[in-house]
């Protein structure tokens, strides 16, 4: 694992905080995903077989928005093991109540094909991510 620093992103409205003494070091995993927790969670970790809800604010590399619960008002529920690889891996890494940034890489995100419309290809995608609930 590899770590990098980077200015914390700004929250969108209706996020919680981020704890003072979180590190502004990116951790990065063999798959090449890299993260930061924004807030520690002191509830469980979610497996991957666990679904989970959660809030979320999902960028590009230079800041536009592609898509975000926060901005719809509601949270939303799926299945880890039914969404991009980095998701999978990235949320078994924070546990509830917690606050983890993503920063997916196309390999483990959407790839060559994008996701028409919203992602192009290859293209790198950033998460700020809230764990609410695992089930």
């Amino acid at each position: 694992m590899t770590a990098a620093n980077s200015a914390f992103p700004e929250l969108p409205a209706g996020a919680g905080t981020i704890d003072n003494n979180a590190s502004a070091e990116f951790i990065q995993t063999a798959s090449g995903l890299k993260y930061r927790i924004l807030r520690a969670g002191a509830g469980v970790k979610p497996t991957a077989s666990q679904t989970v809800e959660v809030n979320y604010h999902g960028w590009l590399d230079g800041g536009r928005v592609f898509d975000s619960s926060y901005q719809r008002g509601k949270s939303i529920s799926f299945g880890l093991n039914q969404v991009i690889r980095g998701w999978t891996e990235g949320m078994q890494l924070v546990g509830v109540g917690g606050m983890i940034e993503l920063e997916i890489p196309a390999d483990l995100g959407y790839g060559a094909r994008g996701a028409p419309g919203a992602i192009p290809g290859n293209a790198t995608i950033h998460f700020v991510v809230e764990l609410i609930r695992v089930r």
